[in-house]
């Protein structure tokens, strides 16, 4: 399933590059946890953790990920069958652990961190050398948040990384109020349980007509590139790839979209009002240029932004 290649130009002829499976899987997991955060936006908080005589094993990886859900991250070296399975099995320890897992997050992150964990999704991220087109078709049926993601080892120090399929899965807490829908609109999901947070999904039921109209051209415009991926958090909507690629907030009284999109701030011309870098700013959401939409005037030109943040990730 994976028809990733990699070609080398001399003179205007071009040469395949023979892409492998590395040697040893091990290997292959060492690299990915120490280069987690820049191969798959996920924050390395722990590798071979036991999870003790109960669920007898130890998952390979686990992290955090951009936008607070925890992660787990099993590897095979050769087929990705197995590496399914497996993460399935330890997902199960991850719910019944949650106060061990915020535990280590605090360790390893802070107590910031640990406070913002959400439950509402964890995600299950499988990497193998392959694929098979069965693999994609199950994750429908199994109901999990998964991706999975195939290599290549080029040789020469070139790794590459493919996203080859990925399911959003069904929210289980009450920390997100919302699972992906059929159209631009957040769909109807849980009630906010006694979170006093206000989440994305009353932000948009507030909006008004005109800003909603704007978020559907807005995620027309992102799901049109068939690998991005929607997912409801619980303080805005995020659309990824292997990392986030935008994400999209709502202020119904200034009738504002409020987007971050992984672009450099230090190569546009930030236009006040409009564009601005957020990157020594907190605020809500991932990536370090805001965009502020108003208008189908402002939706057009942040085009050419959107495209470069979808196709750079």
């Amino acid at each position: 399933m994976n028809d990733l290649k990699l070609f080398r130009v001399v003179d205007g002829r071009s040469v395949e590059i023979a892409g492998s499976a590395v040697a040893l899987e091990r290997h292959l997991q060492t690299l990915i946890e120490a280069n987690m955060e820049a191969m798959l936006g996920i924050q390395f908080l722990a590798s071979e953790y036991a999870t003790g005589p109960r669920h007898h094993g130890r998952i390979d990886s686990l992290g955090l990920d951009e936008n607070g859900n925890p992660v787990i991250v099993e590897y095979k070296r050769s087929n990705g069958k197995a590496v399914i399975t497996q993460a399935l099995s330890y997902l199960s320890w991850l719910r019944d652990h949650r106060h061990e897992f915020e535990s280590l997050v605090k360790e390893r992150l802070g107590g910031e961190a640990a406070d913002l964990v959400d439950w509402s999704s964890p995600r299950l991220v499988c990497i193998a050398g392959d694929f098979t087109s069965h693999d994609a078709h199950a994750l429908g049926e199994i109901g999990r948040r998964i991706d999975l993601v195939s290599y290549r080892d080029f040789g020469g120090g070139l790794l590459a990384l493919q996203l080859v399929a990925s399911v959003t899965g069904s929210t289980t807490s009450s920390r997100t109020p919302s699972t992906p829908g059929s159209t631009g609109a957040p769909s109807a999901g849980p009630g906010g349980g006694g979170s006093t947070v206000k989440p994305v999904r009353q932000f948009y039921d507030e909006s008004p007509q005109s800003l909603r109209d704007l978020y559907a051209d807005l995620d027309a415009m992102l799901i049109s590139h068939a690998d991005v991926q929607k997912e409801f958090q619980l303080h805005y909507v995020a659309y990824r790839r292997i990392k986030n690629v935008a994400t999209a907030r709502f202020q119904p009284r200034s009738h504002t979209l409020v987007v971050r999109l992984a672009v450099d701030p230090d190569t546009v011309e930030l236009v006040e009002g409009f564009t601005r870098d957020v990157r020594k700013i907190g605020c809500l959401g991932t990536g370090p240029l805001e965009l502020r939409i108003r208008s189908q005037e402002d939706l057009a030109r942040a085009g050419d932004l959107v495209r470069r943040s979808v196709e750079d990730r």
